[in-house]
């Protein structure tokens, strides 16, 4: 990831910088600044030479004279912007994935199922430059558009793309975390725990309770603990201070979480022998 692709950190907008405009009613463009393009909007043209070197936070005006604030994008807004054929997975979602399953500097991870790459961008920005995400798609198509969005940011030397089926597993082992957007991730356990460091975290995201119950039974048949199940609600506010009271609109349930950690059958039918006994009622 070099220095023009990478999130700036000098403070004015350079050419090679992802840059986002946003206007009046936080409508929002988002966008890699070039020399000598242009971006044409409902509210006018913006030469992207006039924003090269203008602070971040600086006022800029479109020919017909309407305002932009120029700011840096948010992983927030990049993953909303990410060029998709199916439902991406939202923010709200990948935070609380992110700090569960301690993605951090020098990971590596494993994903399976890349999609349009929301989740692995994310990932790859996360686990820093020295760390690694493996992203698993079976689907061609998919897989291309991944592989874009990777290249679009900059981030390609972070992440292995892989074009195959896991049934047969994954073919790095002791990793630290590992996480299926896959519709059937009970039928991987198994591989999953062949490619986890011991007691190393686990992840997956399904849309129905039906899945959730058949996933529980999986996990505690193949020896998996610390099992937490849940779903992330989002609710926005109105900014009128005159007005303050919630936004009509709710991101409300995309999909249930779940977590849990692999551990061997013996520690594991220890540790339920002593859940049960009456030595653990308080």
């Amino acid at each position: 990831m070099n220095e023009s692709q990478s999130p700036s950190n000098h403070d004015t907008a350079k050419a090679g910088d992802l840059v986002e405009l946003i206007g009046p009613n936080n409508k929002y463009f988002l966008f890699r600044l070039e020399a000598d393009m242009r971006l044409e909007t409902h509210r006018g043209v913006v030469e992207h030479n006039q924003l090269i070197g203008k602070k971040w936070g600086s006022l800029i005006h479109s020919h017909q004279g309407n305002p932009f604030y120029l700011f840096q994008p948010s992983l927030k807004s990049i993953l909303l912007e990410t060029k998709r054929t199916t439902q991406i997975m939202y923010p709200k979602d990948i935070g609380f994935i992110l700090l569960s399953m301690n993605i951090s500097p020098g990971v590596r991870v494993i994903e399976a199922g890349s999609g349009s790459g929301a989740l692995t961008t994310a990932l790859a920005y996360a686990v820093g430059e020295n760390g690694k995400v493996y992203s698993y798609e079976k689907r061609p198509e998919m897989l291309a558009l991944a592989k874009k969005n990777i290249h679009r940011l900059g981030l390609e030397d972070r992440v292995v793309f892989k074009l195959q089926d896991i049934t047969s597993g994954f073919e790095e082992n002791n990793v630290d975390a590992l996480f299926l957007d896959l519709p059937n991730p009970y039928d991987f356990l198994p591989q999953s725990k062949e490619a986890l460091k011991p007691g190393g975290f686990w992840g997956a995201i399904l849309p129905t309770l039906n899945q959730v119950i058949r996933l529980l039974d999986a996990l505690r048949q193949n020896f998996y603990t610390s099992v937490e199940v849940c779903e992330i609600l989002l609710r926005h506010y109105k900014s009128i201070s005159e007005r303050l009271r919630p936004t009509d609109r709710m991101v409300a349930h995309t999909g249930y979480l779940i977590f849990a950690r692999p551990v061997t059958k013996e520690t594991f039918i220890t540790m339920n022998a002593f859940e049960e006994s009456d030595q653990f009622q308080i």
